[in-house]
C-alpha cells in the first residue's frame, strides 16, 4: 500500500483470535481501559457498544466496540458463539505493537493470535 500522506503519523494494527470466557459489555470496557493504559493512549470519550441482540444471523451476533483517542480510535468485534475477537487500533502516534498484541491475548485468554499491521 502506497503511503499517500508520509507527512502525518498513522499506524494501524489488525489482531484477531478466539478467546475463551464470555464478552459483555464490562469486560470490552475494561480491556479499553487495560489496552489504553498499556500503550499510553488516552480516551477523550466513554466507548460506544453495540449488540443487534436477535438482528441479523445468529452466527453474528455479538458486540461491535469503538472507543475515541486522542490519538485515532480503537475497534473490537466480538463473534459470541464463535468466540472470535477482531480488533483494529488505528492511531497518529506509535505504538508497540509486540504490547497490543501481548496485552490483547493475555486479557481475553487467546491461545493462538493473529495479527497484521498496515
Amino acid at each position: 500500500m502506497k503511503n499517500l500522506a508520509p507527512n502525518i503519523t498513522r499506524q494501524r494494527l489488525l489482531i484477531e483470535g478466539f478467546f475463551a470466557g464470555t464478552a459483555n459489555k464490562l469486560h470490552i470496557i475494561n480491556y479499553f481501559n487495560k489496552i489504553t493504559k498499556d500503550l499510553n493512549l488516552r480516551m477523550y470519550g466513554k466507548p460506544i457498544i453495540f449488540s443487534p441482540s436477535g438482528d441479523g444471523k445468529k452466527e453474528n451476533q455479538g458486540y461491535d466496540a469503538f472507543v475515541p483517542l486522542i490519538d485515532s480510535g480503537i475497534s473490537l468485534y466480538i463473534w459470541s458463539n464463535a468466540k472470535l475477537l477482531s480488533l483494529i487500533i488505528y492511531t497518529c502516534k506509535h505504538f508497540d505493537e509486540k504490547i497490543a498484541i501481548a496485552s490483547t491475548k493475555k486479557f481475553w485468554k487467546i491461545k493462538k493470535i493473529e495479527s497484521m499491521s498496515f
